[in-house]
């Protein structure tokens, strides 16, 4: 289901708690709110659709990909960016790594660890920043 796009910094700044299967239904409303904002909005953590749950979503060009419980492990190449989000008001710089490394499970649970790099590697930096309560 499409939920609205929480703004609250204080709900924001809170840190997530880990997903379980339980919380499959949060992915799919993620999947839902990304796809009716398709046309300003590239990646969101479920912290911005009123759950503190560690998952996100981001859109590849291709597909969308959901990351439960992602953590980042490895970075390099650091690199000072400007970036929007949804839930605050204009742009703001923040330093990004170029190449990381990312642990996650799928919707089925399974482990993943995967290599981005780019923007799509910028994109899932914003959103793990959101699940640690840590706004741009």
């Amino acid at each position: 289901m499409e939920k609205p796009i929480v703004r609250d910094a204080f709900f924001l700044n809170q840190k997530s708690a880990e997903a379980t299967k339980a919380d499959l239904p949060v992915a799919q409303d993620l999947e839902d709110t990304l796809r009716a904002n398709r046309d300003r909005c590239v990646g969101m953590a479920a912290n911005m659709i009123g759950y503190r749950k560690n998952i996100i979503i981001v859109a590849t060009g291709f597909a969308d990909i959901v990351m439960i419980n992602p953590v980042i492990t490895d970075r390099s190449e650091p690199y000072e960016a400007e970036e929007g989000c949804l839930s605050l008001p204009g742009t703001r710089k923040t330093t990004r790594y170029k190449n990381i490394t990312v642990s996650y499970q799928d919707k089925k649970f399974a482990k993943h660890t995967q290599a981005f790099t780019g923007y799509l590697a910028q994109i899932i930096q914003h959103e793990c920043d959101h699940l640690a309560g840590i706004l741009i």
